[in-house]
């Protein structure tokens, strides 16, 4: 397989990258990166289907130590039932569809009000006007931890998120050492700022989630400050990044294809599906792992125990046996199950959530803009694409309503 610089990492190098892989099979194992990849959309869904055989606990091949340890103690996303079922079922009981879709009118109001801070420009960048801070601002607010430090999450995402000197193709487990090593600052840096947040809501409780959690019970138990740093900082992070890349991946497919962007000014009917489409199109998060604990079939391959698995999902959601036209940008695609928010247990908690958000957004933006168009004569910034798919500046040239 094609070794790929750093400088070359775009998303369509990456998409060849890909069918390189898939041509290999839809499964196959990797000798460089010592795992068994799997990119076949059918194969992955069985996969994540299973957690008894392929297990999300990866501390077996790379054991969380420092700062990531008391992280992980709460990190339902890297625990098998049933802990992890117990831990979830806490955190949903704030996710309801009754919560969330009761947010709409703040996420709209503060939609409003973040785009009227730039004063009626014509130029704006989209991310540090209205992707990032949107997100960030609801989920800060739902957990009572000051929006107005947003600065400071979104370091600590680009540093958590953003590894661009990683080399994706090398093994796994190496690759999580060097990023576990780079991010050890940043984590500590975080641990000790939510570790300071629960213990002043464990002195003054309030209405909020943290609160919320400090009185919730697992099998008669209280959780302890560091398993709700977990719990903190994971919907802290994930709570906005998907949110944060679904806007700007969505604006960057209409501007790509100005027929779709059209169509859905046409009829607004079709935004909810533009968005599904632009989240398998550019799928935010394009890859997980497994671990296995025993002997496990996949298609026509024989994966042994202990094996590392590792699934593409971009190339799931580029399957042709499941997508017609794999490759194209299809607002219209009834169905699309994509596999961009998981699948089985680990289904991303926040996806509703991320979707609202984005939906609402997206509208607003609309219909206060007729014409929104990526800048030419200023830079996109895109992340690493085999670590997510996403835009940290897109500046953009708008004319009001």
């Amino acid at each position: 397989m094609t070794t790929i610089d750093a400088p070359q990492r775009t998303l369509p190098m990456f998409l060849a990258w890909l069918e390189q892989a898939r041509a290999r099979g839809q499964v196959h194992y990797d000798d460089k990166q010592q795992t068994w990849q799997v990119l076949g959309h059918p194969e992955a869904g069985a996969i994540l289907s299973d957690p008894a055989t392929f297990s999300s606990d990866l501390t077996k091949i790379m054991p969380a130590q420092g700062d990531y340890e008391e992280f992980q103690k709460g990190n339902f996303v890297r625990m098998d039932p049933p802990r992890h079922r117990k831990l979830r079922g806490l955190v949903s009981q704030a996710f309801t569809p009754r919560m969330v879709a009761g947010l709409e009118p703040r996420i709209a109001e503060v939609t409003t009000e973040l785009l009227d801070a730039t004063g009626g420009s014509d130029r704006l960048d989209l991310i540090d006007a209205l992707a990032y801070p949107l997100p960030v601002i609801v989920i800060a607010e739902l957990l009572g931890i000051p929006a107005t430090d947003r600065p400071i999450f979104r370091r600590w995402a680009d540093v958590l998120f953003d590894q661009t000197d990683i080399d994706p193709e090398q093994s796994l487990q190496k690759t999580g050492e060097q990023a576990m090593a780079k991010a050890a600052p940043t984590m500590r840096e975080m641990n000790s700022y939510l570790l300071d947040h629960i213990r002043a809501r464990r002195a003054a409780p309030g209405a909020d989630l943290t609160s919320r959690l400090l009185q919730a019970e697992v099998d008669g138990e209280r959780l302890d400050d560091h398993e709700i740093v977990g719990f903190v900082g994971l919907l802290l992070l994930a709570g906005h990044i998907t949110t944060t890349a679904t806007l700007g991946n969505t604006v960057v497919s209409f501007d790509e294809h100005p027929a779709a962007a059209a169509a859905v000014r046409a009829d607004p009917s079709l935004l909810p599906g533009a968005i599904e489409e632009s989240i398998r199109y550019r799928t935010p998060f394009p890859r997980l792992a497994r671990l296995t604990t025993t002997a496990a079939r996949v298609g026509d391959a024989e994966i042994p125990p202990d094996a590392v698995v590792q699934l593409w999902i971009t190339a799931a959601n580029r399957d042709a046996r499941v997508f017609a036209d794999p490759n194209g940008f299809d607002i219209r695609r009834n169905p699309n199950p994509h596999l961009s928010f998981g699948h089985g247990i680990h289904f991303c908690l926040g996806a509703p959530l991320a979707r609202l958000e984005a939906r609402v957004a997206l509208r607003i933006l609309l219909e206060r803009y007729r014409d929104i168009a990526v800048a030419t004569d200023a830079p996109v910034e895109h992340r690493n694409p085999w670590l997510m798919v996403s835009v940290n500046k897109l500046p953009l040239d708008v004319r009001p309503a």
